[in-house]
């Protein structure tokens, strides 16, 4: 019994094979030459999730009225009706199943026809890139190394490097996350420039600009370029200096204001009353004035009621006496002289 059954059912399958294949060819041998299959596009395959999508089905007959249906996995979606003109199917994609297969059917009277399968692929747009710059400079020319990247963004991503906004670099494609580089060579002498790169992937309408680097001109043997890139270093060790400076003075300075201070001020005889005196000269003053001898000058030494000693100065004049003959009298012609030790 179940034998039979099994037997029933596969005869029914090929009788039903065989009559759709010959319906098929009966369409197709009745469909006139000028009817030929449609075509279904979109005007990028590769999109971002949520991306509301276009798909146009067209046919090159332009005098018939085409009903054109769309199909997804084989599953009727929806229907058009046009003459002349291709119909635009308007679609949200938002998950991975919705992506496709894809086929448009156009049906006349007697006659249908399939396009091919079209498929969309999901992809992350990039994000600005980073661009940047090394310089190598010699006595004659400047090395140049420029790299660009996009942190994010559906692989692979070309990089274009752009100087002034015209390119100068031919379209880097990178398969990996990893910068895209260039190099190039500049004259010392030159004129400013800007620099910057694009980033994009496989959604075209999502291309990113790095921000703008400007390399400044070089004009002679000058380096304004070492100037910019040493001036940090510069200021570094000026401060440094300052520093070195102001913690090595300053404690001198306030050590010499210290013993300024100490010192003592004569104001009046109060401090020299307070102290005591050794006349380190007074072996020299006990002695008669020598005549025609110079004043000899003395040193003493005192010490005030702090402790600290402090130099004295002396000086002894000597006063000789002369003949009427050789000075002229004074105070009404009396020539008596009186001598005494004066001391400073």
């Amino acid at each position: 019994m179940w034998k039979k059954s099994s037997l029933v059912f596969l005869l029914s399958y090929w009788a039903l094979n065989a009559e759709l294949d010959s319906q098929k060819t009966t369409e197709t041998d009745t469909c006139f030459p000028e009817f030929t299959s449609p075509s279904l596009d979109s005007k990028t395959n590769v999109i971002m999730k949520g991306q509301n999508v276009s798909l146009i089905c067209s046919s090159k007959n332009t005098s018939l009225q085409i009903t054109y249906s769309l199909f997804r996995h084989g599953r009727y979606l929806t229907r058009r009706s046009g003459k002349g003109e291709p119909v635009t199917f308007n679609l949200s994609i938002t998950e991975d199943q919705e992506l496709g297969p894809y086929k448009c059917k156009t049906n006349v009277p007697n006659c249908i026809k399939y396009s091919r399968e079209f498929n969309f692929t999901f992809a992350d747009p990039v994000t600005t890139p980073v661009l940047n710059v090394n310089v190598i400079q010699t006595e004659l020319d400047l090395y140049v190394t420029l790299y660009c990247i996009s942190l994010n963004g559906s692989l692979p991503i070309n990089y274009t490097f752009f100087a002034k906004g015209i390119a100068i670099s031919p379209v880097i494609s990178t398969y990996v996350r990893e910068p895209a580089e260039f190099n190039l060579t500049k004259s010392n002498a030159g004129e400013v420039e800007d620099y910057s790169c694009e980033a994009k992937n496989r959604l075209p309408t999502h291309a990113k600009y790095s921000e703008t680097f400007r390399m400044p001109s070089r004009g002679g043997d000058g380096c304004p370029l070492c100037l910019q890139l040493l001036l940090p270093g510069l200021l570094l060790v000026l401060v440094v200096i300052i520093l070195i400076l102001a913690f090595w003075i300053l404690p001198k300075y306030k050590a010499r204001k210290v013993m300024r201070d100490k010192v003592p001020r004569h104001n009046g005889n109060t401090p020299m009353e307070a102290g005591i005196y050794a006349n380190i000269c007074a072996n020299q003053a006990d002695k008669e004035s020598v005549p025609d001898l110079e004043p000899v000058p003395c040193v003493s030494t005192a010490q005030d009621e702090t402790g600290h000693s402090e130099e004295l100065h002396y000086a002894i004049p000597v006063f000789q006496a002369v003949t009427p003959k050789d000075h002229e009298a004074c105070n009404g012609g009396k020539t008596g002289y009186v001598y005494s030790e004066i001391t400073f």
